[in-house]
């Protein structure tokens, strides 16, 4: 997308670089210690959890069927010029009908595990109330079939297509949406964690579905509501993240294990100097002061609510606890790098703006970093200390086209998924507690505002005839799961 501003590239609306006061402790000089080269080539642990990953509305199709009601990426979608191409997710990879074969595609390339999120519309037709069963029906279905390949479900509840009725009530500035989430959380996971599920995330990137769906209107609903009700609808989500754990804690079976996915800003050091290191732990925090650090802390920092001044959200202190809700994973999808220096500003930190030539993929939004996948797990666990965290997307897009003899010869993509693998296994190497990775994505899809004109896929789909063709990169994958890891 090319003329958008992407799900991952949208500038924070809360001046978020250099413009805030933070107070974070110096990163300690030992975690940084080099590492000798025989650790780091000493592979991924036994156990490590290989997987792919998907999202409902880009792979699923049937927008009609089963008793799914309308969410607002079919509204959105079918808003003349709020997509590529006019492209919609109606059909998309048709996957409800075709699960079957792709879930045997994953088994074929020795798949571990599989991230899928649930159509809440799906279940809840009307956002609440009611339950869908069929709708019920193909989840369990997908489960037994993921199981019978000894593929382990990772189930994220929702990844961006709220119901349209709930929109229609206040969307996410609506606390009853909050409360109306963790219901549907609750039954989800209950259903589920009785069929096996043992894995849930609550909500897949908090931070692109406020700022793009609510702030700049290029994803849906498609708003731009200003920066005040910006603020306090992103705490309300982060109140429905917390009320959803508790839900799942109180219904799912005994052993569930609950935690989210965010994309933080992946920040990274620009040298190895002390202050640069320093001023990299300033910049995490603060550069994802309302979303990760909120949750993992259970707290705004000063900066942030400073910045913001009158415009920062109302809360309580029992609502800041509930977001804070203890997890048992944390998920990180990673992409790009964001470079922070130190410098004598308020915050103690500079970003330093990527130039016109920066190296990226086919989506010119998504810069080629390496290193973000390793300091963005590294500072993950040195301020926050998750207990376990997964790369819960990671990925590119390509310029994918079929060869005379049917081929789709991807090497860019496998140069990109080697690099930062090998930038995952040197984290892992450090002490980082990563117990898995999620390859965005399996197939090509709906992707978003893009439509289908960017392909995050391993697997080509032809999106007429629905044919898949695994890539190079799929070789590529199944090869470093076969292996555990890839040799530096």
């Amino acid at each position: 997308m090319t003329t958008r501003i992407s799900r991952r590239s949208f500038a924070a609306l809360f001046g978020q670089a250099a413009a805030v006061t933070a107070a974070a402790p110096l990163i300690s000089s030992p975690a940084h210690a080099a590492v000798p080269a025989t650790v780091i080539g000493s592979g991924y642990p036994k156990d490590f959890l290989w997987g792919t990953a998907t999202a409902s509305y880009q792979v699923e199709g049937s927008a009609r069927k089963e008793g799914r009601g309308p969410s607002i990426w079919d509204t959105f979608s079918h808003t003349t010029g709020k997509v590529d191409q006019g492209d919609t997710g109606d059909v998309a990879d048709d996957f409800l009908n075709r699960y079957r074969n792709d879930v045997r595609l994953m088994a074929d390339l020795g798949v571990r595990s599989f991230r899928f999120s649930v159509s809440w519309s799906r279940i809840f037709p009307h956002g609440d109330n009611q339950p869908n069963q069929p709708g019920l029906d193909f989840y369990l279905h997908l489960v037994e079939a993921l199981q019978a390949n000894g593929i382990r479900p990772f189930v994220t509840l929702y990844h961006w297509d709220l119901p349209q009725p709930l929109q229609d009530r206040g969307g996410w500035e609506n606390l009853d949406t909050a409360k109306a989430f963790a219901d549907y959380a609750g039954f989800t996971a209950a259903r589920l964690s009785r069929a096996g599920v043992a894995d849930f995330l609550t909500m897949n990137e908090i931070r692109t579905f406020v700022e793009l769906g609510y702030g700049n209107g290029t994803h849906a609903p498609g708003l731009q509501v200003g920066r005040r009700r910006l603020a306090q609808l992103t705490h309300l989500c982060l109140v429905g993240h917390g009320l959803a754990v508790a839900a799942i804690r109180a219904q799912a079976a005994p052993g569930t294990r609950v935690g989210l996915a965010e994309n933080p800003t992946a920040i990274v050091p620009v040298t190895q100097s002390p202050a640069d290191l320093a001023a990299a732990g300033r910049a995490m925090r603060e550069e994802n002061a309302p979303y990760l650090t909120a949750i993992c802390e259970g707290r705004y920092t000063d900066g942030y609510l400073a910045r913001l001044g009158a415009d920062a959200p109302k809360f309580t202190p029992e609502q800041m606890k509930i977001i804070a809700a203890p997890l048992d994973m944390l998920g990180l999808n990673i992409y790009t790098p964001t470079y922070a220096r130190a410098a004598a500003t308020p915050a103690g930190y500079q970003i330093v703006p990527a130039p016109g030539d920066f190296p990226h993929m086919a989506s010119s939004w998504l810069t080629i970093g390496p290193e973000s996948i390793r300091w963005a797990t590294r500072l993950t666990n040195e301020l926050w200390k998750p207990k376990a965290i997964f790369i819960t997307e990671n990925g590119c897009s390509a310029a994918d086209t079929l060869t005379a003899n049917g081929e789709v010869l991807d090497s860019g993509r496998v140069m990109y998924l080697r690099n930062y693998l090998a930038e995952l296994k040197r984290a892992i190497a450090e002490g980082v507690p990563i117990k898995g990775y999620f390859l965005w994505s399996l197939l090509d899809n709906f992707e978003w505002a893009d439509g289908y004109s960017k392909r995050f896929g391993i697997v080509y789909v032809d999106f007429t005839s629905q044919k898949r063709t695994p890539k190079l990169s799929a070789q590529f994958y199944a090869s470093v799961i076969h292996n555990n890891g890839i040799d530096l």
